[in-house]
This record gives structure tokens, sequence and C-alpha cells, in this order.
């Protein structure tokens, strides 16, 4: 009898518990706490259902079932329909608004746990509980309306970045069946006449296997082509062709200076004459650029922490020297975590080398700037990375093609690129000057080559008409060949007729020692440029550290 009634007890005054603690033990009180914090954490609405307001438990009940079915439905169509989800995340409407979601979730789950802290009645639990409780409350707010109201203000900095650098205009068409991309690093360093891109690559990407092709034009490239349609084939009929002087990353400046009126309706005039001459020189019609500031580079870099290579040559720089002075100095291979004024001098030093082992470095240092831009990154320093991203990039890019074009990076992520460079070592040896007096008829046939390869590429390389050699292990997934490996390299070698390559010994000091830094900066005051080219001539070699 005594059981029964005790267990009945138990059972009548437990809810009354709930509700009115001070009826309760010290114990009951306790668990009543914990538990209520723990509804707020996981059911936001339900410890005011059970303890406070029925009806403003009932609200936030319907927000947190109202969130976790747009979540779940968010996730399904994320799985199934990518390239919508992404383009309606990237719409300045969509980010707004999702702002404001995220802060008036933060804004009511806060006032939950200051109504929750109340339902607690803190002063009736025990003593030694009480810190307790109020640590757990802090942190818990912390990770949920502070992480919210976080969230609120990363998506709004990227809201504004993405208003300050994509443009407004309508969207990019694929031209027969592929996207073409200008990417330029451009440069208005001191000494310079107006701005110049040292760094011209296009990316031409499948439309739909995401498939993609980097073709890498060195800066001295000559006699450009334009199309009929282009404005400055009336200027220049037989293409950029007077001499030393129009080299290709001066035509920017050219046109800046001489022939804005061509491109009325432009908004960058020396970014459009770019790109009609890579569409003349590959024949493929290029219609989207991307321009990065390379000294606003350094700021991007800065921003994201650094960046870690490991470098496999003697790489020339200006910098401090070991005496504390700033002169001539050099880089041995090994590992480094770089700055972005480092990162900068790294990517752009061809003192005694050449443009190859210049793009192959620049190549490393993209490369590590994306396989080291985590979401751990990203989250820890969001507002420098777009603060400095706003103040790097130009684009022509819409930002209402912005989603599909994030969705073809993701399924890009896992091709391996096929590469070309408009020059040595792809097109013969750097002494054979192709760069200079091009040859366009056999570079819109490799062209030709590489999108027919596409359907026939398999993970072991780059192979077949176009000529390329098995793909080595790079930080880019396929390196190039290198100059002594291209030298003599037939232009369509067939897949049979690989030759043996033996790796190049590292250069020494004429007593057979290995080089050191204060050795190359003796020889470098002494003018013995051999001895500076040999260092410098595996220079090329990089990966990035992950």
């Amino acid at each position: 009898m005594s059981d029964s009634t005790i267990s009945y007890h138990r059972f009548t005054t437990e809810p009354e518990v709930i509700r009115s603690p001070q009826r309760g033990s010290e114990t009951d009180r306790t668990r009543r706490a914990l538990m209520l914090l723990a509804l707020t954490l996981f059911i936001p609405g339900a410890a005011q259902i059970a303890a406070g307001s029925k009806k403003l438990g009932r609200a936030a009940l319907a927000v947190t079932v109202g969130c976790w079915f747009s979540a779940l439905l968010l996730g399904l169509m994320f799985l199934t329909m990518r390239g919508v989800v992404l383009s309606l995340l990237t719409q300045p409407f969509m980010l707004w608004l999702s702002a404001v979601v995220l802060g008036a979730l933060a804004l009511g789950w806060l006032i939950l746990w200051l109504d929750t802290f109340r339902l607690l009645h803190f002063t009736s639990l025990a003593p030694g509980l009480k810190p307790i409780v109020a640590v757990v409350l802090v942190v818990l707010i912390t990770v949920t309306s502070g992480a919210l109201g976080y969230g609120a203000k990363l998506v709004n900095e990227g809201r504004a970045a993405l208003d300050g650098t994509f443009a407004s205009g309508p969207g990019i068409d694929a031209v027969d069946g592929r996207y073409n991309f200008l990417l330029m690093g451009a440069d208005a360093g001191e000494g310079r006449e107006g701005l110049r891109p040292d760094s011209i690559h296009v990316v031409s990407v499948n439309e739909d296997s995401a498939e993609t092709i980097i073709f890498s034009i060195p800066r001295n490239f000559q006699n450009a082509q334009f199309n009929e349609d282009s404005p400055l084939n009336a200027v220049y009929p037989t293409g950029y062709d007077c001499g030393d002087e129009c080299i290709i990353n001066f035509l920017y400046t050219d046109v800046m200076n001489n022939h804005q009126d061509l491109y009325p309706e432009a908004e960058d005039p020396g970014a459009e004459a770019m790109m009609d001459a890579v569409s003349g020189s590959l024949n493929l019609e290029v219609s989207g650029y991307v321009m990065v500031d390379m000294n606003g580079f350094e700021q991007l870099i800065d921003a994201m922490g650094g960046v870690s290579v490991d470098s496999g040559g003697w790489v020339p720089y200006r910098g401090p020297m070991p005496d504390g002075s700033w002169g001539d100095n050099w880089w041995a291979p090994g590992v480094y975590e770089f700055s972005g004024q480092e990162a900068l001098a790294y990517a752009r030093s061809r003192t005694f080398s050449s443009d190859y082992n210049r793009i192959q470095r620049q190549q490393c240092i993209q490369q590590a700037m994306m396989s080291q831009f985590n979401p751990q990154t990203l989250l820890s320093r969001f507002s420098e990375i777009m603060q400095a991203g706003e103040n790097v990039v130009e684009t022509n890019l819409p930002q209402s093609q912005l989603g599909s074009f994030l969705d073809l990076a993701v399924d890009a992520q896992g091709q391996t690129p096929q590469r070309l460079v408009l020059g040595a070592p792809d097109f013969g040896a750097s002494g054979d000057l192709f760069s200079t007096y091009p040859d366009f008829e056999q570079i819109q046939q490799r062209v030709d080559e590489l999108i027919a390869n596409e359907e026939h590429q398999s993970g072991g390389g780059l192979f077949g008409s176009a000529g390329f050699l098995p793909a080595q292990s790079g930080p880019l997934g396929v390196m190039l060949a290198t100059p002594a490996q291209a030298t003599g390299q037939a232009a369509g070698a067939a897949e049979d007729d690989e030759p043996s390559i033996e790796p190049t010994p590292p250069p020494t000091q004429p007593d057979g020692s290995e080089l050191t830094r204060e050795y190359l900066i003796d020889a470098q005051r002494n003018g013995q440029t051999g001895v500076l080219e040999e260092a410098a001539s595996s220079n090329y070699r990089c990966d990035p550290v992950n």
C-alpha cells in the first residue's frame, strides 16, 4: 500500500514541480533546471510550453519546426538541384533576406534563453550549482544566438562584397558548349606606364562535363590576333605586331591610353581588348574576365593568414639580407609559410630564369591558396578575406550567374585539367622564340586537339596527338613538362613513343658541395650570371602544402 502511495505521489507532483519548483526538493530543482536548458537548446520553445508562457512557447516551437523543415528541404534540394540552390543563395535579395532571418533567429533565441533563465528560479538553486548553471547558460547563448548573429554579419558582409565585385548585367552564354574565361594578374608597379597584366590564363570549361583546359599565355607573347568583329581589327588588321613594343601585356595599357573609344559601352576597355586578343589567337570566344590586382593580392594572402608551399629550386628575390640590409637574396629549396608580400615576390620572380618558371610558380601559389582556403580559414577570417577580395578582384561576370558558375566549379574539382602554354616548353624550347613568332595555325590546331581529347582523357595524364608527356605529380594534378624534357619533343608524339626522362641533378658549387644562399649572393655581386642561371633553372618546381 505504501509503495503504491509513493508511486502515485511522485507521478502527481512532478508536473507541479516543473511549474512550481519551490514545491520540489533541491534535487528536483536541479533536474528541472537542466531539463529546461536542454529543451531550449534542442527544441526552442519547449521550455516555455512546459514551465512558462504557452503562447510564447507555441510561437517559438512553430518557428523551430519551420526552420527544421526549411533546412531539410534545402538539403534535399542541394542534393537534387544544387545549381538552383546555389543560384538562389547568391542573389542579392536572398543574401539580404538570409541575413535578416539569421539576425531575427539570433534575437529570438536570446529572448528564449533570458526567459528560460527566469523560469529556472536561479535563487532557489543550490549554492554550488548556481555558478555552473550561469556558465553553462552563457556558453549556450554564445554557441546559439551568438553563432546566428555572427552568421548574419558574415552573410551581410558577403552580400556587400559580392555587390561590389560582380556585375549586374545579363548572363553569359556558353559558346559551342564551353564557357571561356580570361584570368589576369595585373600590376601598375613603380616605373610602369599604366597597368599591365603579367599573368594571363584562359580557362575553358565544358558546360556539361565541367572538364577544363587552361591555356597560359606568356606576358611577352607577340602578334596577338583579332577576329573580324573585334574593334581592334581595324587598328591592327594583321595583329598586334609592332615588334617588341607590342607584347600582349602592353595591349591593356595601349587601349586605355589610345583606343578607349573603340569600346564605348565597356566599363574596362583594356580588359575587353585583352579578351579580343586571346579570342582571336586561340580561336575561342572568350566572354568573361577576372582581373586580380597583384598588389591587392598581398592583402588577400595576408587576410588568409599566409600561404604554404614546398619550393623545389633556388628563387631570387629582393628582400632583407643576412646582415639586415635590403638587396638581392635567394630562397633555398624547402617549405615556406609566405606572407602576401613574400608570395607575390616568389610568384613573380623571373630573374635568371624564364617566364615558363614564373608561370609554374604562379600556378603553384594559386593552387596553394585554393587548397588552403578551407572552411576554418573562411570562418575565422571572413571579414578580412571579403574586404581584401573586394579590393583585389575586377570582373564582368554577372552576380546573377554566380551560382551556376559555382555549381560548375564544384563539378570541375573532380577533374584533372589539361594545360597548354603558348610558348616553351609546349611549343619548342625557349631558344626557339615561339612566343615572339607564334604559329597561330599550330596553336589553334592544338586547341582543337585538346578539346577533342576531353572525351578520351583518363586519369593517367595528358597524351595523344596533342603531344604531351605523361602527367607528373605536381601542385595542379598535371604538371607541364620541364624545359629539359620539352627540348626536342615532337608536337605530335605518339602515345607509345614516350621518351625516358632522367631527373636533372641539382646544381652545386664548383667543388661539388651544395649551393648556399651566401654563395649565390656573392656570385651575384661578382656578376657570375652562368652560375646564377644554373641555380635558378629548376625553380619552377613547387607544390602547395596542405
